[in-house]
């Protein structure tokens, strides 16, 4: 008699390689693999790691985030690296002068960053200059900003939840009573 293996639990959801088939983020696979491989740099496997995610896994990091996260100490004339895109802030008035390695930055931040006397890199130009990650400071967007997340956590209604209830419509008819106004029972 043979054995019933149970196979529930064969699948693993790690990606080993991008779903995307984008030949030129391949080509950025297959230069981080080798340095992730040949060096003993942790910042080469972080790289290859994010390189293979979803794009909800690698949200978009607006320019005044990455100058806000550029102008701490010590950060001056390091090379920010983002494994995603940058996109522009009207709001931020001045842009300081800096060095920037994405997968992609839209039109405007392009335009800003090099009218600032800043530097723009691919990643395999940044793989020439520093093949271990000297001297840069790896950033990304905040993966919780997505609209999903507000409806994620404790039940909407639960005391200190502050998880939006997911409703048909937004009016006074709509989970507007018990629990949601004083004049109704309570108010968590």
């Amino acid at each position: 008699m043979g054995v019933d293996l149970d196979h529930r639990f064969d699948r693993k959801a790690v990606r080993r390689a991008p779903r995307s088939h984008n030949l030129y983020l391949l080509l950025l696979v297959k230069l981080y693999r080798f340095l992730a491989r040949r060096t003993s740099s942790k910042f080469n496997k972080i790289i290859l790691k994010r390189l293979f995610m979803s794009n909800t896994n690698r949200p978009p990091l607006s320019l005044s985030r990455l100058v806000r996260h550029m102008k701490k100490k010590g950060r001056e004339s390091k090379t920010a690296v983002v494994v995603g895109s940058i996109t522009d802030d009207t709001r931020l008035y001045e842009v300081p002068k800096l060095t920037v390695c994405a997968l992609h930055l839209t039109e405007r931040v392009r335009a800003r960053i090099l009218a600032a006397g800043g530097e723009i890199l691919t990643f395999d130009q940044l793989a020439l200059r520093s093949p271990k990650g000297k001297g840069t400071v790896l950033l990304q967007g905040p993966r919780k900003a997505r609209k999903a997340y507000r409806f994620f956590g404790r039940p909407p209604g639960a005391r200190h939840s502050t998880t939006k209830p997911k409703v048909r419509s937004k009016g006074r008819k709509f989970e507007k009573a018990r629990g949601r106004r004083a004049s109704r029972a309570y108010k968590n």
